[in-house]
Protein backbone atom coordinates (compact mmCIF):
# COMPACT_ATOMS: atom_id res chain seq x y z
CA UNK A 1 0.00 0.00 0.00
CA UNK A 2 2.02 3.15 -1.36
CA UNK A 3 -0.63 6.09 -0.48
CA UNK A 4 -0.53 9.58 -2.07
CA UNK A 5 -2.26 12.66 -2.12
CA UNK A 6 -1.67 16.16 -3.36
CA UNK A 7 -1.94 19.56 -1.52
CA UNK A 8 -0.74 22.65 -1.28
CA UNK A 9 1.21 24.39 1.87
CA UNK A 10 -0.60 26.49 4.49
CA UNK A 11 1.84 27.24 6.88
CA UNK A 12 5.29 26.50 8.35
CA UNK A 13 4.72 25.30 12.24
CA UNK A 14 8.23 24.40 13.01
CA UNK A 15 11.93 24.12 11.70
CA UNK A 16 15.04 22.38 12.75
CA UNK A 17 18.40 21.65 10.88
CA UNK A 18 17.16 19.29 7.84
CA UNK A 19 13.27 19.22 8.70
CA UNK A 20 10.13 21.33 8.04
CA UNK A 21 7.27 20.53 10.15
CA UNK A 22 4.15 22.04 7.85
CA UNK A 23 0.33 22.01 7.15
CA UNK A 24 -1.09 20.70 3.85
CA UNK A 25 -4.54 21.26 2.69
CA UNK A 26 -5.54 18.65 0.68
CA UNK A 27 -6.80 19.17 -3.09
CA UNK A 28 -9.06 16.20 -3.02
CA UNK A 29 -9.95 16.22 0.44
CA UNK A 30 -10.26 19.80 1.26
CA UNK A 31 -8.40 19.02 4.52
CA UNK A 32 -5.98 19.99 6.68
CA UNK A 33 -3.34 17.53 7.44
CA UNK A 34 0.25 17.66 9.35
CA UNK A 35 3.62 16.37 7.45
CA UNK A 36 7.55 16.46 7.73
CA UNK A 37 9.50 17.79 4.89
CA UNK A 38 12.92 16.50 4.95
CA UNK A 39 15.18 19.07 3.35
CA UNK A 40 18.32 16.59 2.06
CA UNK A 41 15.24 15.03 0.27
CA UNK A 42 12.99 17.34 -1.43
CA UNK A 43 14.49 20.93 -0.63
CA UNK A 44 13.11 23.32 1.94
CA UNK A 45 9.45 24.58 1.33
CA UNK A 46 7.11 28.01 1.32
CA UNK A 47 3.76 28.55 1.55
CA UNK A 48 1.93 28.03 -1.16
CA UNK A 49 3.71 25.27 -2.84
CA UNK A 50 2.22 22.37 -4.26
CA UNK A 51 3.40 18.52 -2.17
CA UNK A 52 3.11 15.02 -3.00
CA UNK A 53 2.48 13.85 0.63
CA UNK A 54 3.36 9.97 1.57
CA UNK A 55 0.27 9.41 3.74
CA UNK A 56 1.01 5.20 5.01
CA UNK A 57 2.05 6.47 8.55
CA UNK A 58 -0.95 7.87 9.10
CA UNK A 59 -3.40 5.19 7.62
CA UNK A 60 -1.43 2.60 9.46
CA UNK A 61 -2.43 5.12 12.82
CA UNK A 62 1.57 4.31 13.87
CA UNK A 63 2.81 6.36 16.92
CA UNK A 64 6.09 8.07 16.44
CA UNK A 65 6.64 9.12 12.58
CA UNK A 66 2.64 8.98 12.34
CA UNK A 67 2.78 11.73 10.09
CA UNK A 68 2.46 12.64 6.22
CA UNK A 69 6.31 13.19 4.81
CA UNK A 70 6.70 14.99 1.54
CA UNK A 71 7.85 13.12 -1.65
CA UNK A 72 8.13 15.91 -4.20
CA UNK A 73 7.58 19.40 -4.31
CA UNK A 74 6.80 22.35 -7.04
CA UNK A 75 8.57 24.33 -7.34
CA UNK A 76 12.02 22.14 -7.13
CA UNK A 77 14.46 24.59 -4.92
CA UNK A 78 16.92 21.27 -4.54
CA UNK A 79 20.40 23.35 -5.33
CA UNK A 80 22.08 21.57 -8.38
CA UNK A 81 25.35 21.24 -6.23
CA UNK A 82 28.29 19.14 -6.93
CA UNK A 83 28.01 15.64 -4.63
CA UNK A 84 30.49 15.88 -1.18
CA UNK A 85 31.38 12.47 -1.48
CA UNK A 86 30.40 9.38 -3.56
CA UNK A 87 28.96 7.00 -0.90
CA UNK A 88 25.21 6.87 -1.12
CA UNK A 89 22.48 6.89 1.90
CA UNK A 90 19.18 5.31 1.16
CA UNK A 91 21.01 3.42 -1.51
CA UNK A 92 19.34 2.48 -4.76
CA UNK A 93 16.37 4.31 -4.41
CA UNK A 94 14.55 6.81 -5.81
CA UNK A 95 15.48 9.07 -3.26
CA UNK A 96 19.23 8.17 -2.67
CA UNK A 97 21.94 10.44 -1.44
CA UNK A 98 25.40 11.19 -1.67
CA UNK A 99 27.02 11.88 1.01
CA UNK A 100 31.05 12.14 2.24
CA UNK A 101 31.47 9.31 4.45
CA UNK A 102 34.25 9.94 6.96
CA UNK A 103 36.16 6.52 5.46
CA UNK A 104 35.74 7.37 2.13
CA UNK A 105 39.05 8.25 -0.08
CA UNK A 106 38.14 11.68 -0.08
CA UNK A 107 37.66 12.20 3.00
CA UNK A 108 39.88 14.01 5.67
CA UNK A 109 39.45 11.54 8.07
CA UNK A 110 40.58 8.59 5.91
CA UNK A 111 44.31 7.87 6.90
CA UNK A 112 42.91 8.85 10.87
CA UNK A 113 40.17 5.78 10.69
CA UNK A 114 42.94 3.52 8.51
CA UNK A 115 45.02 4.01 10.95
CA UNK A 116 42.73 3.08 14.14
CA UNK A 117 43.43 0.03 16.24
CA UNK A 118 41.12 0.36 19.26
CA UNK A 119 38.82 1.87 21.33
CA UNK A 120 41.02 1.88 24.70
CA UNK A 121 38.05 1.05 27.06
CA UNK A 122 36.00 3.65 26.06
CA UNK A 123 32.86 3.88 27.47
CA UNK A 124 29.98 3.24 25.33
CA UNK A 125 26.47 3.42 26.06
CA UNK A 126 24.00 1.22 23.93
CA UNK A 127 20.64 2.46 23.98
CA UNK A 128 17.78 0.49 22.41
CA UNK A 129 15.04 3.35 22.74
CA UNK A 130 15.77 7.08 21.20
CA UNK A 131 14.04 8.13 24.03
CA UNK A 132 16.74 7.48 26.39
CA UNK A 133 19.33 9.92 24.80
CA UNK A 134 18.16 12.73 26.83
CA UNK A 135 18.23 10.97 30.00
CA UNK A 136 21.53 9.48 29.12
CA UNK A 137 22.95 13.00 28.43
CA UNK A 138 21.63 14.38 31.73
CA UNK A 139 23.13 11.88 33.89
CA UNK A 140 26.58 12.12 31.92
CA UNK A 141 26.29 15.56 33.16
CA UNK A 142 24.98 15.28 36.64
CA UNK A 143 27.87 13.30 37.22
CA UNK A 144 30.30 15.46 36.00
CA UNK A 145 29.41 17.76 38.66
CA UNK A 146 29.65 15.85 40.73
CA UNK A 147 32.76 14.49 40.46
CA UNK A 148 33.82 17.59 40.04
CA UNK A 149 35.42 16.64 36.34
CA UNK A 150 37.85 19.11 34.88
CA UNK A 151 36.30 19.84 31.58
CA UNK A 152 33.05 18.53 30.23
CA UNK A 153 32.84 15.11 28.72
CA UNK A 154 32.55 15.16 24.62
CA UNK A 155 29.43 13.32 24.07
CA UNK A 156 28.94 11.30 20.64
CA UNK A 157 25.86 10.04 19.62
CA UNK A 158 26.09 7.21 17.08
CA UNK A 159 22.03 7.02 15.25
CA UNK A 160 21.78 3.47 13.82
CA UNK A 161 19.61 2.65 10.67
CA UNK A 162 17.43 -0.03 12.45
CA UNK A 163 14.65 2.34 12.95
CA UNK A 164 13.88 6.62 11.66
CA UNK A 165 16.48 6.83 8.94
CA UNK A 166 16.48 10.45 9.06
CA UNK A 167 18.36 12.40 12.11
CA UNK A 168 16.36 15.26 11.34
CA UNK A 169 13.24 13.16 12.18
CA UNK A 170 14.47 13.78 15.74
CA UNK A 171 13.06 16.98 17.78
CA UNK A 172 15.23 15.91 20.67
CA UNK A 173 18.55 16.34 19.17
CA UNK A 174 18.71 19.74 18.18
CA UNK A 175 17.49 20.51 21.98
CA UNK A 176 20.60 18.19 23.25
CA UNK A 177 22.85 20.00 20.95
CA UNK A 178 21.78 24.19 21.93
CA UNK A 179 22.61 22.95 25.25
CA UNK A 180 25.76 21.21 25.15
CA UNK A 181 24.83 17.90 25.85
CA UNK A 182 25.92 16.61 22.74
CA UNK A 183 29.37 17.68 21.61
CA UNK A 184 28.15 15.89 17.69
CA UNK A 185 26.12 13.49 15.83
CA UNK A 186 27.06 10.12 13.85
CA UNK A 187 24.50 8.55 11.22
CA UNK A 188 25.74 4.85 10.00
CA UNK A 189 24.49 2.67 7.32
CA UNK A 190 21.46 4.12 5.41
CA UNK A 191 20.87 6.70 8.03
CA UNK A 192 21.36 10.40 6.79
CA UNK A 193 21.70 13.62 8.68
CA UNK A 194 24.19 13.33 11.12
CA UNK A 195 27.21 15.64 11.63
CA UNK A 196 29.10 12.82 10.21
CA UNK A 197 28.06 10.14 8.08
CA UNK A 198 29.96 6.90 8.55
CA UNK A 199 29.64 3.23 6.23
CA UNK A 200 28.70 0.99 9.77
CA UNK A 201 29.22 0.89 13.71
CA UNK A 202 32.63 -0.28 13.33
CA UNK A 203 33.98 2.63 11.41
CA UNK A 204 31.57 5.35 13.19
CA UNK A 205 33.23 4.83 16.95
CA UNK A 206 36.40 4.68 15.32
CA UNK A 207 35.84 8.49 13.90
CA UNK A 208 34.41 9.03 17.00
CA UNK A 209 37.49 7.91 19.18
CA UNK A 210 40.34 8.87 16.91
CA UNK A 211 39.34 12.11 15.34
CA UNK A 212 36.43 13.22 17.39
CA UNK A 213 38.22 12.47 20.55
CA UNK A 214 34.55 11.75 22.16
CA UNK A 215 34.97 10.57 26.20
CA UNK A 216 31.80 8.50 25.79
CA UNK A 217 29.86 7.47 23.03
CA UNK A 218 26.44 6.88 22.76
CA UNK A 219 24.93 4.60 20.44
CA UNK A 220 20.86 3.71 19.42
CA UNK A 221 18.33 3.66 16.85
CA UNK A 222 16.56 6.90 15.50
CA UNK A 223 12.96 7.57 16.40
CA UNK A 224 10.79 4.42 16.44
CA UNK A 225 10.49 0.79 17.11
CA UNK A 226 9.52 -1.95 15.21
CA UNK A 227 8.29 -4.56 17.10
CA UNK A 228 5.86 -7.70 16.13
CA UNK A 229 5.09 -9.18 19.63
CA UNK A 230 7.67 -11.99 18.68
CA UNK A 231 10.73 -12.37 21.45
CA UNK A 232 12.76 -11.05 18.25
CA UNK A 233 11.11 -9.32 15.84
CA UNK A 234 11.89 -5.89 17.07
CA UNK A 235 14.34 -3.31 15.95
CA UNK A 236 15.44 -2.27 19.10
CA UNK A 237 17.47 -5.67 18.99
CA UNK A 238 20.09 -3.50 17.54
CA UNK A 239 21.43 -2.69 21.27
CA UNK A 240 22.68 -6.31 21.63
CA UNK A 241 24.26 -5.62 18.12
CA UNK A 242 25.96 -2.71 19.58
CA UNK A 243 27.25 -4.14 22.56
CA UNK A 244 28.79 -6.93 20.41
CA UNK A 245 30.74 -4.54 18.14
CA UNK A 246 31.85 -2.40 21.28
CA UNK A 247 33.52 -5.38 23.22
CA UNK A 248 35.23 -6.57 19.67
CA UNK A 249 36.77 -3.43 19.31
CA UNK A 250 37.88 -2.88 23.04
CA UNK A 251 35.36 -0.32 24.06
CA UNK A 252 33.37 -0.75 27.57
CA UNK A 253 30.04 -1.32 26.86
CA UNK A 254 27.21 -0.20 29.09
CA UNK A 255 23.62 -1.30 28.45
CA UNK A 256 20.52 0.35 29.35
CA UNK A 257 17.91 -1.56 30.60
CA UNK A 258 14.44 -0.96 29.54
CA UNK A 259 12.43 -0.68 32.77
CA UNK A 260 8.55 0.43 33.50
CA UNK A 261 5.65 0.12 36.28
CA UNK A 262 3.83 2.39 34.08
CA UNK A 263 3.70 0.13 31.19
CA UNK A 264 0.55 -1.81 31.22
CA UNK A 265 1.59 -4.70 28.31
CA UNK A 266 3.05 -7.51 30.43
CA UNK A 267 5.87 -8.11 28.64
CA UNK A 268 7.00 -4.22 29.11
CA UNK A 269 6.29 -3.94 32.90
CA UNK A 270 9.34 -4.13 35.42
CA UNK A 271 12.07 -4.83 33.20
CA UNK A 272 11.30 -5.07 29.44
CA UNK A 273 11.28 -8.57 27.59
CA UNK A 274 13.26 -6.59 25.11
CA UNK A 275 15.96 -6.45 27.28
CA UNK A 276 15.81 -9.69 28.43
CA UNK A 277 16.61 -11.06 25.30
CA UNK A 278 18.96 -9.24 24.37
CA UNK A 279 21.06 -10.02 27.59
CA UNK A 280 20.06 -13.74 27.17
CA UNK A 281 20.25 -14.49 23.35
CA UNK A 282 21.92 -11.33 22.02
CA UNK A 283 24.76 -10.30 23.51
CA UNK A 284 28.27 -12.14 23.62
CA UNK A 285 30.41 -10.20 25.30
CA UNK A 286 31.51 -8.50 28.98
CA UNK A 287 28.57 -5.56 29.69
CA UNK A 288 27.63 -3.51 32.30
CA UNK A 289 24.27 -3.28 33.42
CA UNK A 290 23.54 -0.56 35.35
CA UNK A 291 20.21 -0.50 37.80
CA UNK A 292 18.83 2.69 39.58
CA UNK A 293 18.30 2.51 42.86
CA UNK A 294 14.55 2.42 42.74
CA UNK A 295 11.77 1.84 45.48
CA UNK A 296 12.34 -0.86 47.65
CA UNK A 297 9.76 -2.79 46.05
CA UNK A 298 10.48 -2.01 42.27
CA UNK A 299 13.88 -2.79 43.11
CA UNK A 300 13.54 -5.77 44.49
CA UNK A 301 11.29 -6.68 41.19
CA UNK A 302 14.18 -5.99 39.29
CA UNK A 303 16.70 -7.45 40.85
CA UNK A 304 14.69 -10.87 40.85
CA UNK A 305 13.83 -10.48 37.15
CA UNK A 306 17.78 -10.16 36.79
CA UNK A 307 18.39 -13.03 38.94
CA UNK A 308 16.01 -15.35 37.20
CA UNK A 309 18.26 -15.00 33.65
CA UNK A 310 20.60 -17.39 34.70
CA UNK A 311 22.87 -15.07 33.22
CA UNK A 312 26.86 -15.74 32.43
CA UNK A 313 29.31 -13.74 34.78
CA UNK A 314 30.02 -11.45 31.42
CA UNK A 315 26.84 -9.75 32.55
CA UNK A 316 27.91 -7.27 35.40
CA UNK A 317 24.95 -5.34 36.99
CA UNK A 318 25.54 -2.34 39.27
CA UNK A 319 23.34 -0.29 41.48
CA UNK A 320 23.50 3.45 40.87
CA UNK A 321 22.10 6.19 43.13
CA UNK A 322 20.21 8.53 40.84
CA UNK A 323 18.12 10.05 43.01
CA UNK A 324 19.96 13.60 43.41
CA UNK A 325 20.06 13.52 39.05
CA UNK A 326 16.14 13.85 38.69
CA UNK A 327 16.95 17.75 38.98
CA UNK A 328 19.29 17.58 35.58
CA UNK A 329 16.40 15.32 34.37
CA UNK A 330 13.68 18.03 35.20
CA UNK A 331 15.69 20.51 33.01
CA UNK A 332 14.68 18.40 30.07
CA UNK A 333 11.05 17.38 31.53
CA UNK A 334 9.42 19.19 28.41
CA UNK A 335 11.53 16.73 25.68
CA UNK A 336 11.14 13.46 28.01
CA UNK A 337 8.65 11.43 26.44
CA UNK A 338 7.86 7.31 26.24
CA UNK A 339 4.79 5.79 24.99
CA UNK A 340 3.50 9.49 25.43
CA UNK A 341 4.39 9.29 28.72
CA UNK A 342 6.94 11.72 30.46
CA UNK A 343 8.71 12.14 33.38
CA UNK A 344 6.65 12.01 36.23
CA UNK A 345 4.71 8.27 34.81
CA UNK A 346 7.67 6.72 33.47
CA UNK A 347 10.52 7.99 36.57
CA UNK A 348 12.69 4.90 36.36
CA UNK A 349 12.34 4.67 32.81
CA UNK A 350 14.06 7.66 32.21
CA UNK A 351 16.62 7.19 35.69
CA UNK A 352 17.43 3.88 33.91
CA UNK A 353 19.07 6.35 31.10
CA UNK A 354 20.51 8.69 33.60
CA UNK A 355 22.01 5.36 35.52
CA UNK A 356 24.22 4.64 32.30
CA UNK A 357 25.37 8.35 31.96
CA UNK A 358 26.18 8.34 35.39
CA UNK A 359 28.48 4.64 34.92
CA UNK A 360 29.68 5.93 32.22
CA UNK A 361 31.70 9.15 33.41
CA UNK A 362 32.77 6.82 36.67
CA UNK A 363 34.22 4.62 33.68
CA UNK A 364 35.61 7.42 31.82
CA UNK A 365 39.26 7.99 31.34
CA UNK A 366 38.95 11.61 32.79
CA UNK A 367 37.16 10.16 35.89
CA UNK A 368 39.58 7.59 36.17
CA UNK A 369 42.90 9.41 35.92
Amino acid sequence: MISRIIGVVTSIIAERPGAQEIQVRSTEENSLRSALNLTDLTGELLVGDTVVLNTVAVELKLGTGGLDYVVSVTPNRLPNTPPKGHILKLRYTPLQIPVLAVEAPESPYHEAIAQFQSLQELPVICMELHSQLPAVCAGIRWAEQVHNLSRPLKIVYIMTDASALSLPLSRIVPVLKSQNLLSATITIGQAYGGDYEAINLYSGMAFAKEVLNADVIITGQGPGNAGTQTPLGFSGIDQGVSVNAVASLGGTPVLVPRISFAEKRHHHHGMSLHTITILRQVVRARVWVPIPRLPIEQLVRICTMMDELDMSSEIQTTIIDTEQSISELEKLSPYLSTMGRGLKEETPFFLAGAAAGILAVQLSELYLA
